[in-house]
């Protein structure tokens, strides 16, 4: 396998009730919330240099129907960021109103599980560039990764594997995968499975995502074959700053 000659930052913004908040593992009942209004870290965000953000409405991703369109035509009106977000999206009209908002792409999660052929047709009506297929796993006491839906409330019984096949052969580009009992924790990214991703389906551009604790962790994930990592937690409790992850962007 060749890693990628460079890899991008994904700040992460997850927002429920109109704040700024993290999950551990999930969790709708193990939430932080933090201080700053949403719009302010994200500009906070461009001010320390980075070009993207990935952005989450909880409150949707458990009841359907995103609500932060307003917020992000704030920050793509403000022009330095490229957005990708994702909650809620169940229909075709959620990805247009979306992208017509100003996201970049559009991540699509518990319908990439349920509905796999609905998002197969979104990649070639809206291209492969604006769709993100979010296929967040746990793995289980048979040592199989499986897809959990709903905010990663309900079981589908389905296995990631076979999704990654179907992606693959739709022509997806841009993958989010999360082991999702790393997120939240400060354990470190699971990069024995973006490796086993990456050498498996090399077609995609993953990006990884949960439990990254320091700024070292962004040159792991490129040597794993990441495109891109998503800082969360650490990021937001300043246990690295941007600036110290943009240093592992410029030394891969």
């Amino acid at each position: 396998m060749t890693a990628p000659k460079a890899i991008r930052l994904y700040p992460a913004i997850d927002v429920r009730e109109g704040r700024v908040v993290r999950l551990a593992q999930g969790d709708y009942a193990r939430e932080t919330r933090y201080p700053a209004d949403p719009l302010a870290q994200a500009m906070a965000y461009a001010d320390a240099g980075v070009d993207a953000l990935h952005l989450v409405d909880l409150d949707a991703a458990r009841e359907g129907g995103y609500t932060l369109l307003p917020l992000l035509r704030a920050i793509a009106e403000d022009g330095r960021l490229q957005v990708q977000t994702g909650g809620g999206v169940r229909g075709d009209d959620d990805v247009q109103r979306i992208l017509d908002a100003g996201a970049a792409r559009v991540v699509v999660g518990s319908l990439a599980v349920k509905e796999t052929a609905r998002v197969a047709g979104w990649l070639q009506q809206f291209g492969a560039e604006r769709i993100v297929v979010a296929l967040d796993t746990r793995c289980d006491d048979d040592g199989v990764w499986r897809l959990p839906v709903h905010g990663w409330t309900q079981g589908s019984g389905i296995e990631l594997d076979a999704l990654l096949d179907r992606y693959a052969a739709a022509g997806a580009r841009h993958l989010l995968c999360t082991d999702i009992a790393r997120d939240g924790m400060l354990g470190g990214p699971n990069f024995a499975l973006y490796q086993r991703i990456t050498q498996g389906w090399p077609a995609f551009a993953v990006q990884a995502s949960g439990g990254v604790r320091e700024a070292a962790d962004v040159a792991a994930a490129r040597n794993a074959g990441c495109e891109g990592i998503v800082l969360g937690r650490a990021l937001l409790e300043g246990r690295f700053t941007l600036a110290d992850a943009l240093r592992e962007v410029a030394a891969c």
